[in-house]
């Protein structure tokens, strides 16, 4: 009987002293907040969307806008809602125009031994990359991603395959 009240008392203390241990914790960590992490990732999500803002009226505007008259365009929506515009003329496979964000920009086309087709503007820094099942838009002076997943709303609507942009 004398060690099962012993074993009691024991127990009892031990239960105590976790409790204060618990206590004592629990009050540190009131008196000394851990760095709220998730106020860091919001500063640096605005201040990457602060960023990306300014990244879009980054590209030189100077360059003259080309001429669409008498062009198929077709249009693409990507991920994230982006969209853009691409004009082709019949007679000239070796350019497109383009819209993008409310302008139009000249794109060449660049030979690929890929067989994708990639248009660019040098001086603006944009490539315009298209195989059959989508395009995406890069900014190669940056080296980032600009539109992707983008499919033909031509596509989407008629259920044909669209295998080449002339």
């Amino acid at each position: 009987m004398k060690s099962l009240h012993l074993s009691q008392q024991m127990l009892a203390k031990l239960l105590i002293a976790l409790c204060a241990t618990g206590l004592s914790v629990s009050a540190i960590a009131a008196d000394n907040p851990a760095p709220n992490i998730t106020k860091k990732s919001s500063k640096t999500k605005s201040s990457k969307l602060a960023k990306a803002d300014n990244k879009k009226n980054d590209f030189d505007t100077s360059e003259p806008e080309p001429n669409i008259d008498q062009s198929a365009d077709t249009e693409y929506k990507c991920e994230l809602g982006n969209s853009l515009v691409m004009y082709s003329h019949p007679e000239d496979n070796q350019s497109l125009a383009m819209r993008w964000r409310n302008r139009l920009y000249k794109l060449t086309r660049v030979e690929t031994s890929t067989g994708a087709h990639r248009f660019e503007n040098q001086k603006v820094g944009l490539v315009w990359i298209n195989i059959p099942s989508k395009g995406m838009l890069l900014d190669s002076r940056r080296g980032n991603q600009l539109a992707n997943e983008c499919k033909s709303t031509k596509i989407a609507t008629s259920g044909v395959n669209e295998t080449q942009l002339k």
